[in-house]
């Protein structure tokens, strides 16, 4: 695979893994509706330094143990796509809450972003979430010994992630007097409903590669 390919592989594992409205999205949320732009995008940042973290073990794990992989692919993508269905459900069923009226207390850049790192690094699922997307990409995932490979994609998935709260302190920031519980609601919703159809397709696949066996030996 070429560089770009990897890049961009990771840059939408980072976006897939940072879209879903969890703490730390509603966190950015009311610390850009209070205090700007800027807060938002600092405690996204502070999230970033952890998904790059999370998303280092887990592609170097998997890249790691590419033979174990590679011998129970079929079962890795069983249980990868169990987990991502089931992430996407629980997402789905979320019922994110902002708080528009502060306190008027006043946090500072680092602050935010070191409040933000402790809140996402505290969270195990993340690890799950990037170790299922990972170990189902098969061939799209760089070799065990492509260290280059792995260090793009995790680059990759720090790039998605950076501009996915880039964006979304824009857009709150522009917004922010549109933004509500029911909105979070939605964009839950969408967050959800990809993992669930990503999930869908992995047991999609495994189903096609199954008849297509099943098939073969059939014809002869």
């Amino acid at each position: 695979m070429t560089v770009l390919e990897y890049v961009l592989i990771g840059f939408l594992v980072g976006i897939l893994t940072t879209a879903p409205v969890g703490p730390v999205n509603v966190m950015a949320i009311q610390h850009a509706v209070k205090n700007g732009f800027s807060h938002g995008v600092f405690v996204g940042l502070g999230a970033v330094v952890a998904d790059t973290i999370f998303a280092s073990a887990a592609i170097f794990g998997v890249s790691a143990v590419t033979n174990f992989v590679d011998s129970r692919f079929g079962l890795i993508e069983i249980v990868g796509g169990a987990l991502l269905i089931v992430f996407g459900i629980r997402i789905w069923n979320t019922h994110p809450h902002i708080e528009k009226d502060g306190n008027g207390r006043e946090y500072s850049y680092l602050g935010d972003a070191a409040a933000a790192f402790f809140m996402a690094i505290t969270n195990p699922g993340t690890i799950f979430a990037f170790a299922a997307i990972f170990g189902v990409l098969g061939d799209y995932r760089p070799a065990h010994d492509d260290h280059f490979g792995s260090l793009l994609m995790v680059a990759g998935v720090a790039g998605g992630a950076t501009s996915w709260w880039l964006f979304v302190s824009a857009t709150v920031s522009h917004f922010k007097s549109r933004i509500d519980d029911r909105w979070l609601g939605r964009a839950n919703h969408i967050a959800g409903f990809v993992l669930i159809v990503f999930g869908g397709l992995i047991y999609l696949n495994l189903a096609l590669d199954r008849l297509g066996h099943a098939a073969g030996i059939w014809g002869h």
